[in-house]
């Protein structure tokens, strides 16, 4: 017969949960009062995490900062030092200067706007003077508009909005290349500037953006144009490669030429050649024809 149990009977005991195997043998190889050794932590490749160093950056900062505010012109000279130990910072931790991308310009502008740049290969990229370093660029002749940015972690960016070549102006036996606001680019090289419209005389540059555009509209003109004289400083004379001359008025020269165009419609006459046209007189196109001497017969000199 059983025992009684005072309280009712009694639960009967769960079983225990068995170790797993793994755990039985590490406790079998663990010796008794020793806990087993922590993991050890791999060390960072590379040197220091550019985490880290950035966090250090911005506390140096932060500090700078905070002593310019207290200290006024010893604490300005303080944080310019902070700001050098920020580049410096993050030029160990590889932003340096690895290449300069220049964009906008064409070729013959790209190698003046790098030397202007000032900067050189394996320069703390953080330490950089983006405004200094856009002034110098924007100062070359060849430049209207320049950007500088940052491009982490290794290169310059230089954006540019290229003046545009409009001529080459010949005074005084010296040629240079204008753009179309008829400034000069001193470091545009006329000679590498065949193709463009050359304009003569002294006011040449400053009247050129006015009657240029109007030419370029008249292909059949602008084809056979050699130079652009400027007369006295109040109109042009367009020569042409044939010897042709074309005598503009000092107001009206679009009037004058769409004229001329007219003309060359009804009787070809740019085709056919002429030795001058005379357009000064809004009523009245005078044309002198080209001269030329029966074949054997001889010519006086100067006639």
């Amino acid at each position: 017969m059983p025992a009684a149990v005072r309280g009712g009977s009694r639960a009967p005991a769960k079983p225990r949960a068995k170790a797993p195997p793994s755990q039985k043998r590490q406790a079998q190889r663990a010796p008794a009062g020793r806990a087993p050794a922590p993991a050890q932590r791999q060390p960072v490749a590379g040197g220091v995490p550019p985490k880290l160093v950035a966090a250090a950056a911005a506390g140096l900062v932060a500090l700078a900062i905070t002593v310019t505010l207290a200290t006024g012109q010893r604490g300005e000279r303080l944080a310019q030092g902070a700001a050098a130990g920020v580049a410096n910072s993050f030029g160990q931790a590889g932003f340096r200067l690895r290449a300069i991308h220049v964009e906008g310009a064409s070729p013959l502008a790209t190698a003046d706007i790098v030397r202007a740049a000032g900067v050189y290969k394996d320069q703390p990229l953080m330490g950089l003077d983006l405004e200094g370093v856009r002034e110098r660029v924007q100062a070359v002749g060849w430049v209207k508009e320049a950007r500088v940015v940052r491009l982490m972690p290794d290169t310059l960016v230089v954006a540019v909005v290229e003046r545009r070549q409009m001529a080459v102006w010949q005074r005084g036996g010296r040629s240079v290349v204008i753009d179309d606001k008829g400034q000069v680019i001193p470091e545009a090289d006329p000679a590498r500037f065949a193709n463009l419209p050359l304009i003569v005389g002294e006011g040449a540059a400053e009247a050129a953006p006015v009657i240029l555009p109007v030419i370029h509209q008249r292909p059949n003109l602008m084809q056979r144009l050699d130079a652009m004289v400027r007369v006295d400083n109040r109109r042009w004379d367009l020569r042409l490669k044939d010897g042709a001359l074309i005598q503009l008025p000092a107001v009206g020269e679009e009037e004058a030429l769409m004229q001329l165009e007219q003309l060359d419609q009804r009787q070809r006459i740019l085709e056919l050649g002429f030795e001058r046209i005379d357009l000064r007189n809004p009523d009245v196109v005078a044309v002198r024809p080209r001269t030329s001497a029966p074949a054997g017969q001889l010519v006086a000199a100067g006639a």
